[in-house]
């Protein structure tokens, strides 16, 4: 009898099709995750599942492997315009990355198609392809979805296609919530059979997303995975092996400080978040022209087109630096990053928890930091509390250069950079409304530091 061994795939209660163990095999992923384990078994027993997990713990698999081995033991073959699983996930980049894992899987299986609907592509091309092509699994954005019900008079009747579905899963819930598609989640609900399986995937459970649970999921299981060891005991809501850390600066070195520090890790791959869509555009511009020998990308929400295209190219890149808003805080995962760097800590404290779980993904380590200023290192011990995430101090760097001067002559010379500038001004003074601190002295700060 062959030995099996516990944590491996062939473990499962329930085994796998040859084809999706072959294919996991290809991605290197031996054994389970506890989410995996705890979640697959469930979901293949006709239950619904209602997972809270930490970030980075691998709930991609999580479903898309139950959605496989449902649709292969369905009765009647699912035909090309017939829809048997829903996936809708917030943002575009997330839906481009679990369409990713399911081309691995689905490229085993022919008789399924997939298609991916998102923003920032014409609507009438994602319903000819639909036509032609089919879409037994579709992977999409609430709205684009909700959008394409409503696309009868082109000659699309999603409403008679989703008859079929057996799965619906919501990925980052939470997150779904927090970006306001409640409405567009409960119009897509009332479209689709009452008779199906549900998973609700989720890296924090908040009450929208309780609510969400009672009406979408008959029943539902509830899944809590937690780190393993004291993370478990003090339920860290970060992965364990990620390093987290924190460095106080006054208003008028922060800048200096980010950019040393870039100066002197080019060899590796950073995200560097920023509060705004505007300080995205215009600290992006700065760096570009003060680091060096490194390629630079930006990505933000209000990037219509570019956005799908910037993400895979820096999900290539072996090292880089990608400025971005919070539209990359969530479920992105971009391999090999070594860094998260945050510029302002978020108006909320899970988009903190969020940001850095970008890095220490499924196994592998990294490091993350935050710029404070000394009004602001309450937060460190306030993360500690509210978010069980300990921070570590990292000294200020010596010998950094004074780059405010230059960013200013920059500015002012160049009339673009300039009104980006002003725009970041702007930004920041809004942002900063959200804080419990000084508006006032948040004033004062940035006109000393802003260069316009």
């Amino acid at each position: 009898m062959e030995h099996v061994t516990e944590g491996s795939w062939e473990s499962l209660p329930v085994p796998l099709h040859p084809r999706v163990l072959g294919a996991l095999r290809e991605l290197g992923f031996p054994y389970m995750t506890p989410v995996q384990s705890a979640t697959i078994p469930l979901f293949m027993k006709n239950k619904d599942v209602a997972a809270e997990a930490v970030t980075g713990s691998g709930k991609t698999l999580a479903f898309v492997i139950p959605i496989l081995e449902i649709l292969l033991r369905r009765e009647e073959k699912l035909k090309k315009s017939q829809v048997g699983a829903i996936i809708i996930t917030p943002t575009r980049e997330l839906a481009i990355q679990i369409d990713e894992v399911l081309s691995h899987f689905t490229k085993a299986f022919p008789q399924f198609s997939q298609i991916l609907w998102i923003g920032g592509r014409n609507p009438g091309e994602d319903v000819a392809r639909f036509k032609e092509h089919g879409g037994n699994i579709i992977v999409a954005t609430p709205g684009r979805l909700e959008d394409m019900f409503r696309r009868k008079a082109e000659g699309l009747d999603l409403a008679s296609c989703v008859r079929s579905l057996d799965v619906l899963v919501l990925d980052e819930a939470d997150r779904l919530l927090d970006m306001g598609f409640e409405a567009s989640i409960n119009t897509i609900l009332e479209f689709l059979p009452k008779q199906r399986r549900t998973g609700l995937f989720s890296a924090t459970q908040t009450q929208e997303v309780e609510n969400l649970v009672r009406a979408g999921l008959r029943n539902p299981v509830r899944i809590s995975v937690k780190e393993k060891g004291a993370a478990a005991s003090s339920t860290q809501k970060t992965p364990s092996r990620l390093e987290n850390y924190y460095m106080v600066c006054k208003a008028d070195e922060k800048f200096n400080q980010l950019v040393h520090f870039l100066r002197n890790h080019k060899r590796e791959k950073h995200l560097v978040f920023f509060s705004t869509c505007a300080c995205v555009e215009y600290y992006g511009k700065a760096l570009e022209a003060l680091v060096k020998g490194v390629k630079i990308m930006c990505i933000h929400g209000k990037m219509k087109y570019k956005r799908n295209k910037i993400f895979m190219e820096f999900r290539k890149l072996q090292s880089g630096i990608l400025v971005c808003t919070d539209v990359m805080a969530r479920g992105i995962d971009i391999p090999e990053v070594n860094w998260v760097l945050q510029y302002d800590p978020p108006s909320s404290a899970s988009a903190f928890v969020h940001r850095c779980g970008r890095t220490a993904r499924i196994g592998h380590g990294g490091s993350a930091l935050v710029f404070l200023l000394p009004m602001e290192e309450s937060y460190v011990s306030f993360l500690a509390i509210n978010q069980k995430c300990p921070l570590q101090e990292m000294k200020l760097q010596k010998n950094t250069a004074d780059l405010l001067p230059k960013l200013k002559s920059m500015a002012l010379a160049d009339r673009a950079v300039f009104e980006k500038g002003m725009k970041a001004f702007v930004s920041y003074v809004q942002a900063y409304v959200k804080h419990e601190c000084s508006l006032i002295f948040r004033l004062k700060v940035l006109l000393e530091v802003l260069p316009c």
